[in-house]
């Protein structure tokens, strides 16, 4: 970082934005002291008048989560997993406001709550972090930041990976504190939609230099960084029709019964759900994570498979993996019934499937290779020689785009889009039928999201493998996907092809989805926004 300046105002939202080692949450934790001693930090940053530069320890601290409060990327991993959640806001509240303590220490934590929009307050104050959703547990979150009524806020990616309409709740949350408490909030993120649609400046930043900054509509609209011209011309749309076309769809009074009638691209399709269902068993209780769905994949067809968190979206890809069973209906991948299929049709059929997930960091071996774990889906289901496999890996490798030199390199020595591409690699190895992307792309950049996207389009037009792929980014469905099946508590409520559905939904449920993505426009997000909030209204 170098020679980095910004004003963070009362009641303004300043965003950060620019690719992974821009620079972002440097200079954020810059502002509270919380860099490696190997780091060096030149300059002023000052608060309220006070210089933080070189301030005392215990100054520090009561900065951290008393006059600014901190909101992270990832509340599962931030919260600590032992503790309830109201336990984990009572400390940082005692922590800076010692006189505060039992019962009016108890109805603080749940006034906290309340505020943040979680009216079971008292269920949420004993729950641990694995028992709330990922919604619940960033409103927690920003609950614990906002606990010593900080006057401004750090935001850090706060709504990467969440799905579209909890973003848009968490996103509205963040402007009433903006709005009705004067917080300031300076917001670190990746993701140009929701710097459209939350912030009013914007700093844009590269290899830790600040290229250009100014109000969002005016940055947007005529950006003087090729850079930043480049991050805006990355970001995938949803259509290229009108905004009012792009969010409405049909009318609202056009409401009709789920579409359940499975959709075939071809007389033999690679996948068949009919009438699916997957039930667990939880406590005695059962969970239906997927009742009665049907949908199709046909040869060389690429199907969205779209809903909020919880709609059934992974259960149903891991199903076709043969990692769940189907408790009712039928289910086959390649003309293989899985729920008939003996434990070698079963081997035989995930030979034939690739899968992608979401985080390649943690489906990546740490203490493999690359071309270990490339090889490994050769080594497991092949007869090949080492020099096969090796050759093989250098093979899948170019088709990825990466050098043959990287076979060597560890998982931790490559960046996030450079990992994806070697679990896409690996992925590939077994040449499948069928390819199951897990939102692959949901945690990257948008310029590398750009490129992995691009590089899937180009494999599949090359390979024609049939491809699940799973997402909360309506954007990205609609740029890949030949169809798309929007779920919403484990059941198909719509089908078709992706350029009709996205642009014309029949069910509010999809509109909701569509309404609450936020594009890279100011001013058209503004009339999104307010369009998902009627929806939501409506909803409830």
């Amino acid at each position: 970082m170098d020679s980095v300046g910004f004003d963070l105002a009362p009641g303004r939202v300043l965003a950060l934005v620019g690719e992974s080692g821009s620079g972002k949450s440097v200079t954020a934790m810059s502002v509270l002291g919380l860099l490696p001693d190997s780091a060096t930090v030149t300059g002023s940053v000052r608060l309220e008048g006070r210089e933080l530069i070189g301030a005392p320890a215990a100054d520090l601290r009561a900065v951290r989560g008393g006059r600014i409060g901190t909101v992270f990327q990832e509340p599962m991993s931030a919260f600590d997993p032992v503790y309830p959640i109201g336990e984990q806001i009572a400390e940082a509240i005692r922590l800076h406001r010692p006189e505060v303590r039992g019962r009016a220490l108890r109805e603080r934590v749940r006034e906290l709550l309340r505020s943040v929009g979680l009216p079971e307050a008292d269920r949420i104050a004993t729950s641990h972090p694995h028992e709330l959703s990922g919604g619940q547990l960033q409103r927690s979150m920003i609950a614990m930041a906002i606990s010593c009524d900080p006057v401004a806020i750090i935001a850090d990616e706060p709504t990467t990976a969440l799905d579209v309409t909890v973003q848009a709740g968490i996103l509205d949350l963040l402007r009433t504190l903006r709005d009705e408490r004067g917080t300031a909030i300076l917001l670190i993120t990746h993701d140009m939609g929701v710097v459209a649609d939350l912030a009013d400046d914007v700093l844009v930043m590269r290899r830790g230099v600040a290229l250009e900054s100014g109000p969002v509509a005016e940055v947007f609209s005529a950006p003087r960084s090729e850079y930043t011209r480049g991050l805006l011309a990355a970001v995938p749309t949803l259509t290229t029709l009108t905004e009012t076309e792009r969010v409405g769809g049909a009318d609202a009074a056009a409401e009709q019964e789920p579409a359940t009638e499975a959709l075939g691209a071809t007389a033999d399709p690679t996948v068949v759900l009919d009438g699916a269902s997957v039930v667990f068993r939880r406590r005695g209780a059962a969970v239906h994570a997927v009742s009665d769905a049907s949908f199709t994949i046909g040869h060389g067809e690429v199907v969205g498979l779209v809903g909020e968190s919880g709609s059934g979206k992974s259960t149903i890809g891991r199903a076709l993996v043969g990692l769940v069973p189907i408790s009712a209906g039928r289910a086959s991948v390649g003309g293989v019934e899985l729920g008939r299929a003996s434990r070698r049709e079963r081997r035989r059929v995930r030979s034939r499937i690739g899968y992608v997930f979401q985080d390649p960091a943690s489906s990546l071996n740490p203490r493999n290779t690359i071309a270990t774990s490339i090889a490994e889906p050769l080594e497991l289901h092949t007869s090949d020689s080492p020099t096969a496999r090796a050759a093989r890996v250098r093979e899948l490798l170019d088709q990825v785009q990466l050098p043959a030199d990287f076979a060597d390199r560890y998982p931790h020595e490559l960046s996030g889009g450079q990992r994806q591409r070697v679990a896409i690699a690996r992925a590939l190895a077994l040449e499948p039928e069928l390819l199951i992307a897990d939102e692959p792309t949901s945690a990257l950049d948008v310029s590398v999201q750009a490129s992995v996207l691009e590089l899937l389009e180009h494999l599949q037009q090359q390979h024609g493998f049939a491809c699940l792929f799973i997402s909360h980014d309506l954007a990205v469905v609609r740029r890949l996907a030949d169809r798309v099946v929007v779920l919403q508590g484990g059941r198909v409520i719509e089908q078709g092809p992706a350029a009709e559905v996205l642009a014309a939904p029949t069910q509010p449920y999809t509109r909701r989805l569509l309404a609450a993505a936020p594009v890279a426009d100011p001013a058209a997000q503004s009339l999104r926004r307010e369009q998902w909030r009627e929806l939501e209204a409506v909803a409830e």
